[in-house]
């Protein structure tokens, strides 16, 4: 099965998401800078969902580059991770207009861990398919910062109900801690791939 439709189907999606989530930013009355100032939180919100949205299209693009083929479970797999990004503009707009009140961030932070566990799945059906020796598999090694970021997830829905700001500060540490991004993939690809430029003609592994 190709992957084409896949990506193209799924590329769709996180636009989409996107697309929503800004379609939530109402415009307010009135024409000074001081109407913005009550919209704050959702422009915060706002922002830190659209680093989460761009940081999973952008693992999801390096992801399905070492991908040759799908089967079932990998497009089920997928479909589980968009079903609960597919939330996050909803999840957004509540934290964004009640950012004091402990159920949406308790709710967003639900929603990363689900997404996050989702992506570890999709991991997983991609290295099935592939076998053990799979290149995924030997890129992933311990996966620290995806343990971490599990954590910093379950710290921050434990955290909800007692200190709302100290939960929501969690799932920004998240975000940061991926704003530099995950290269393994890219740069076992560029390895593999022909090199040019030399005046020697040895043959090279094929990408």
């Amino acid at each position: 099965m190709n992957k084409n439709r896949l990506e193209a189907f799924s590329d769709g999606v996180f636009a989409i998401i996107i697309t929503i989530m800004v379609l939530e930013l109402h415009v307010p009355t009135g024409g000074l800078f001081s109407v913005l100032w009550p919209l704050w939180p959702t422009f915060l919100s706002y922002g830190l969902s659209f680093a989460y949205v761009g940081i999973y299209w952008n693992n999801h693009h390096h992801l399905f580059q070492t991908v040759t083929r799908i089967s079932g479970n990998i497009l089920l797999a997928n479909l589980n991770l968009l079903f609960w990004l597919s939330l996050l503009p909803f999840a957004t707009a509540w934290m964004g207009q009640n950012y004091r009140a402990p159920a949406p961030t308790l709710l967003y932070g639900v929603l990363l861990l689900a997404a996050a566990v989702s992506y570890t799945v999709l991991e997983h059906s991609i290295i099935c398919l592939q076998g053990q020796e799979s290149l995924l598999r030997s890129l992933l090694g311990a996966g620290r910062k995806e343990h971490l970021s599990m954590a910093l997830y379950a710290a921050g829905i434990g955290l909800a109900y007692y200190v709302t700001a100290a939960a929501q500060t969690c799932y920004v540490l998240v975000a940061l801690l991926w704003t530099v991004p995950d290269r393994r993939i890219e740069r076992a690809l560029n390895d593999r791939a022909p090199q040019h430029g030399h005046t020697h003609s040895h043959t090279h592994e094929p990408q």
